[in-house]
C-alpha cells in the first residue's frame, strides 16, 4: 500500500453511498488513491436476501450484483476523490457497461475484492477497469461507466 492510500470503514462508506441494506455490497475500502484506483472488501455470506432464489440447490452471487458492486466501488473512488460527500440532490449514477466476463462463481464464505481504475474523466462521464476477485481468481471484469447528476425532487 502507498503512503497515500485512504482506508474506510462502513460508517464512512454510508456517508458517501447512498445505498443501504440488502443493497450495500462495500464492506470495506482496503486501499484507495485518489483519481488512481480503489481496492475493496465484499464478504459473501449466506445470508444474503438473493441466496433463497439464485440458486436454492447451490447458492450463487448473482453477476449483476458482482457488478453492482464494482459500480459502487467505483463511485466512492469518484466521490472520496473530489473531496465532497453527495447530498440528497445528488446521485452518481451507473451509465453503462462494456467487455463483461464472468470467470469464475462467487459463493457463500468468499472474500469478494473489488479492484477499479480510474481510466478516464470526461464531460461529466467516468470510466473505470474494474474487476472481482475471490483469492486472487478472477470472478469478473469489465469496463464500467458512471456519471453524477443533480436531482430535483418532487
Amino acid at each position: 500500500m502507498s503512503a497515500a492510500a485512504i482506508t474506510m470503514e462502513i460508517a464512512e462508506i454510508r456517508k458517501y453511498l447512498a445505498h443501504r441494506y440488502p443493497f450495500l455490497l462495500v464492506d470495506r475500502v482496503l486501499e484507495l488513491e485518489p483519481m488512481k484506483r480503489i481496492r475493496a472488501l465484499k464478504n459473501v455470506t449466506i445470508n444474503e436476501p438473493f441466496f433463497q432464489g439464485h440458486f436454492p440447490h447451490y447458492a450463487v452471487m448473482p453477476g449483476v450484483l458482482i457488478i453492482e458492486a464494482l459500480a459502487q466501488a467505483s463511485g466512492l473512488l469518484s466521490l472520496k476523490s473530489s473531496g465532497q460527500q453527495p447530498d440528497d440532490n445528488s446521485v452518481f449514477y451507473f451509465v453503462g457497461i462494456d467487455g463483461a466476463r464472468f470467470k469464475r462463481p462467487v459463493v457463500p464464505g468468499d472474500a469478494l475484492i473489488l479492484e477499479s481504475e480510474l481510466l478516464l474523466e470526461k464531460r461529466g462521464l467516468v470510466k473505470y477497469a474494474a474487476r472481482a476477485s475471490v483469492a486472487g481468481q478472477l470472478a469478473c471484469e469489465a469496463t464500467l461507466l458512471c456519471t453524477q447528476r443533480t436531482v430535483i425532487s418532487p
